[in-house]
């Protein structure tokens, strides 16, 4: 069975394997999931990951999730843009995330970046999800 929404299914395994204080948690893999992902690890908010692959021609990631004082550096992890709503800023309309502690992740024609980046860059795009 084919999944309608692949980026909000990796960020709901981010936030149950949180919950349930798991080390490593496994999604399959695509570029885009691996694209946020970077910028995740980049921000901070993961240790890291790898790609697996499973068998011939199925891959996976391995995303080795990050606690500070035994709770998880992710509060909230959440989908903005949907595959019924897609939602897409200008530089100039990005919003801050909990006054800039937070991040949104956008995909913009220079890739996926974190707001901060893409303000850096004068860039908007489609608003993927957004962390805290």
């Amino acid at each position: 069975m084919s999944m309608s929404d692949p980026l909000g299914d990796m960020l709901t395994r981010i936030r149950n394997g949180q919950r349930a204080r798991k080390q490593t948690i496994a999604s399959p893999a695509s570029n885009l999931r691996q694209s946020v992902l970077e910028v995740l690890k980049r921000e901070g908010y993961i240790r890291g990951y790898s790609k697996e692959n499973v068998k011939t021609g199925v891959e996976e990631i391995s995303i080795e999730l990050k606690y500070f004082e035994g709770k998880p550096v992710i509060s909230e992890i959440s989908r903005v843009s949907k595959p019924g709503r897609r939602v897409y800023s200008k530089v100039n309309d990005l919003q801050k995330n909990y006054n800039g502690l937070g991040i949104y992740i956008l995909s913009t024609p220079k890739g996926v970046m974190s707001d901060h980046e893409a303000r850096k860059e004068n860039v908007g795009g489609e608003v993927l999800c957004k962390v805290f």
